[in-house]
């Protein structure tokens, strides 16, 4: 008898180390779902537009505005729900997206200057 609880309880602990082992890997797996890590996007400021004039990113992205033009810009939401006050030649200016929505914006010094950033 002795041989079989023995061996009864080699069982049950490797039942527990393989449920264990089973509940890492599938919280793993959900993590990895729950959305990808932030990513950097760039646009660019030149010629008197924003390239590429559309962008969608995930929540948590961040998105940098770097100006080769030889003058000011601006990135200012419609909604004011973000500004860069004035970035200037040769300056960047990152934002970090958090609130998923559509956000058209221009240049409040050049107004014809138009984007539209999209948030997932």
């Amino acid at each position: 008898m002795p041989a079989f609880s023995s061996c009864a309880g080699w069982r049950r602990q490797r039942t527990a180390s393989a449920l264990l082992l089973f509940c890492a890997f599938a919280g793993a797996a959900a993590g990895a779902d729950a959305g990808a890590p932030p990513v950097s996007h760039a646009i660019i400021i030149e010629g008197m537009k924003y390239s590429p004039e559309a962008i969608e990113v995930n929540a948590g992205d961040t998105i940098a505005w770097t100006n080769n033009d030889a003058f000011p810009h601006t990135v200012t939401a419609e909604n004011h729900r973000f500004d860069s006050k004035e970035i200037g030649s040769g300056r960047s200016w990152k934002f970090k997206a958090t609130v998923k929505g559509v956000f058209p914006y221009a240049c409040s010094f050049h107004p014809a200057m138009k984007g539209t950033l999209v948030v997932k």
